[in-house]
């Protein structure tokens, strides 16, 4: 029932964890994509084949989303090969440990940078292209942590109630053109947090607090962000679609 058919798709951070997975299921919804990433070949590689076995284009280009002149060759990529973009998932993002007390300048500076500026330099350039093709969607990917804090990581969950901020703000400026919708997740078995997810206690911990008693898959947080895109989601604007398992309820 869901079709993507003949869609382009661009999504920031696509050689892994959620942004693997959206690739990949979107592709078997008929959508052509377009993404990027920092440095794994291999994995950038493993995806292209994944869209292609699904009878779509898959392309990757790589670099630091961290930088504008990256963002733009993004879109321009996108445009050169399909001539529009349909849908920007702004998926790209770091995790990393900083206590207030003890974060570098050069940690929060990465967090902020990646995390939320190539977020907006990106956005901006598919907005360009959204405008003079007279449609488009924006799905970001926030976090739990933008809603409710989090210990020690203080850093990174501001960047996620930035994005939060900017998909309402984004919603009321596009509309009725582009629609901007955002996917907040709990916590997810990617590489990202693979380190606590390892630990036994730490495990234990985690999903004691999700009444699911476990953590989601990646795909099922590509399944949202299909729906987000596809055409059952085109009355739906400026919401924050939360994917934890329950472990934190907000309206």
């Amino acid at each position: 029932m869901i079709s993507l058919t003949n869609k382009v798709i661009v999504i920031t951070g696509g050689s892994r964890g959620i942004g693997r997975a959206a690739s990949i299921l979107m592709a078997k919804a008929g959508a052509d994509i377009v993404f990027d990433y920092r440095s794994d070949d291999r994995a950038a590689g493993e995806v292209i084949e994944q869209v292609s076995k699904n009878g779509r284009k898959g392309i990757a280009v790589k670099g630091n989303i961290a930088e504008d002149a990256h963002c733009k060759a993004i879109i321009d990529r996108a445009v050169r090969e399909f001539g529009k973009v349909d849908v920007l998932v702004n998926n790209a993002g770091i995790w990393t440990h900083g206590p207030i007390d003890q974060i570098t300048e050069e940690v929060w500076r990465e967090t902020i940078e990646v995390n939320l500026s190539g977020l907006v330099y990106v956005t901006r350039y598919a907005v360009q292209q959204m405008k003079k093709q007279g449609h488009g969607k924006i799905i970001n990917i926030s976090s739990t942590a933008g809603q409710r804090g989090e210990a020690f990581h203080s850093h990174y969950a501001a960047t996620k109630g930035a994005i939060t901020s900017l998909t309402k703000s984004w919603a009321s400026a596009l509309a009725p053109q582009i629609l901007v919708n955002c996917v907040a997740p709990g916590w997810v078995d990617t590489d990202m947090s693979a380190g606590p997810l390892a630990d036994p206690e730490e495990y234990k911990q985690i999903v004691s607090l999700i009444p699911m008693r476990r953590v989601a898959t990646a795909d099922e947080i590509a399944g949202p962000i299909l729906f987000l895109a596809s055409d059952l989601a085109n009355f739906m604007n400026g919401e924050i679609v939360n994917v934890n398992g329950g472990s934190v309820l907000v309206g």
